[in-house]
């Protein structure tokens, strides 16, 4: 069976001769190395190296196209960043303009979508009920689908076409989608709530590049490079009950912090010096690190990291 889920999130579009160069300058991933068209999974860091966004970032002959989340459903995520990029602004010949309002998202969880080359590129676009689709490959689930991006005045078109071209294919609810995120180890810096982490200590490791020029946040990346590792690191933790969001503590300590939550499995930044088979509390929930078959995932292929 065939299914899809529809997305909540925000857009940006970048215009401009410049506009390769100033977000190259923003984003922890290497946009310039990446095809055309392309994507990269990128953080945007503040100086001291922390995620203040998540975007996939998309080039293309003539605009960068960035999805971001949207959990609140009003775009707060894209307003955010285009406030973020306006503020380094100077001389740069770029226009930043949100097109939350026009675009719309899906997820289908595999590579069965009509017009989509399983054996072409990761990036591709091709027409389908009634409009042009950006297609990209994301894994959202443990298995790589396809981040579906669309015009919102064609998506009953879109819909329309997703029914017709397979005996069965069924629409699943987000929280669908998100159990079997979660269940899959794969972290997502808005739903988790991983603002104001190290990439490294989530899972967004497949998002740097420690190859590409200056950004902002870099020197705290060389840093935890040179290092080896960071203090804390993505786990999947097991128990009854387990809260989202939630302190996590090991004899008395704060030692990380649990993320999303199907209430028997959460996400988790949690120091890396742990005993093995330690016993966590996760508020009132008991609870600990899950089998190692059931660990956490690798969120996206590696972003390019060639010199541009």
């Amino acid at each position: 069976m065939s299914r899809f889920t529809r997305l909540s999130s925000s857009a940006l579009r970048l215009t401009g001769p410049d506009r390769l160069d100033f977000v190259q300058g923003q984003m922890t991933a290497h946009l310039k190395a990446a095809p055309t068209p392309g994507m990269v999974p990128a953080c945007f860091l503040n100086v001291r190296g922390q995620i203040e966004h998540f975007a996939r970032v998309y080039r293309r002959d003539d605009d960068v196209y960035l999805h971001l989340d949207d959990l609140s459903g009003t775009a707060n995520e894209a307003a955010a960043l285009a406030a973020r990029f306006k503020k380094y602004i100077i001389f740069d010949q770029v226009e930043v303009q949100d097109v939350s309002a026009v675009l719309g998202s899906l997820h289908v969880w595999n590579e069965e979508l009509s017009g989509w080359d399983a054996a072409g590129p990761d990036v591709q676009s091709f027409e389908l009920g009634g409009g042009v689709l950006l297609v990209g490959r994301v894994n959202r689930t443990g298995t790589v689908g396809l981040d579906v991006h669309y015009l919102q005045k064609h998506e009953a078109g879109l819909l329309a076409e997703l029914n017709a071209q397979a005996v069965s294919i069924q629409e699943m609810p987000h929280a669908e989608l998100e159990t079997a995120r979660i269940a899959a180890g794969i972290s997502d810096v808005s739903r988790d709530g991983w603002q104001g982490s190290l990439p490294q200590e989530v899972g967004q490791d497949a998002a740097i590049s420690y190859r590409k020029g200056c950004y902002v946040g870099q020197e705290i990346m060389a840093r935890l490079e040179a290092r080896g590792h960071a203090r804390h690191a993505l786990t999947l933790i097991a128990g009854e009950n387990v809260p989202a969001h939630s302190e996590i503590k090991h004899a008395g300590r704060v030692v990380g912090l649990s993320g999303a939550s199907t209430g028997t499995l959460a996400l988790a930044k949690l120091r890396t010096d742990l005993p093995e088979g330690a016993q966590l509390h996760v508020g009132e929930a008991l609870a600990h690190v899950a089998p190692a078959e059931n660990g956490v995932a690798p969120a996206e292929v590696a972003a390019p990291s060639s010199p541009a």
